[in-house]
């Protein structure tokens, strides 16, 4: 009996070392495949905890509305602001977009903690980086200062329009020497009946005494 039990175990005895092996093949073995076990987000910092976020969202959420406490937006302010920080691009991102996701809230105006669930879910469906998203609108500056490069070419056309050294043929006729305008004799031909020749320059130089 004591032979035949020795035998019956010999068998679980050269097992053993198989699991073992099965066992060490499912354990990583480089510090590569150590990263790819560890999940990606854990300790990632939380989509809207950023200060300048949370003043762009209060800046944005007072533009063109002077009764509002910033602490809601609505969509047109929230367009605004996605637009100025290019996150709204007319390709990736549309205002079709934003307010299809914004009318989830069935609300006009949605709070911050609200409004970082907007956009969230909007990055999420248009598979756009969240991260950068959020740099993107903290960093795009004052609401309004976009428009500040554009100005300064109007301006530089209007000067440009407006510079009589540059004007050619019957426009340059308008204006004196000094860039004044002559009036009505800059634009219409007036008949002299003073009696001189056209182009006498010495038009009431004669002394009477003689």
């Amino acid at each position: 009996m004591s032979e035949n039990s020795s035998e019956a175990q010999e068998p679980n005895a050269a097992q053993a070392p198989a699991n073992t092996n099965s066992e060490a093949t499912k354990t990583p073995t480089s510090e590569k495949e150590k990263e790819n076990t560890t999940p990606r987000t854990e300790g990632a910092p939380k989509f809207g905890t950023k200060a300048a976020f949370k003043e762009q969202f209060k800046a944005f959420s007072k533009f063109g509305d002077t009764k509002s406490d910033g602490k809601h937006i609505t969509l047109s302010q929230s367009d605004k602001w996605m637009k100025q920080a290019k996150v709204i691009d007319g390709k990736k991102i549309t205002t079709t977009d934003t307010g299809i996701h914004f009318k989830k809230f069935k609300s006009l105006k949605i709070s911050f903690e609200d409004y970082k669930k907007f956009v969230e879910n909007l990055a999420q469906s248009k598979k756009v980086d969240l991260v950068e998203i959020e740099t993107k609108m903290s960093d795009c500056g004052a609401p309004g200062l976009h428009g500040v490069a554009s100005n300064a070419k109007i301006d530089s056309t209007i000067e440009r329009l407006t510079d009589v050294s540059k004007y050619t043929g019957s426009h340059k006729q308008r204006f004196d020497d000094s860039g004044k305008g002559k009036g009505l004799a800059g634009r219409k031909d007036i008949v002299d009946n003073s009696g001189y020749v056209s182009g006498y320059q010495n038009k009431d130089t004669y002394s009477k005494t003689h």
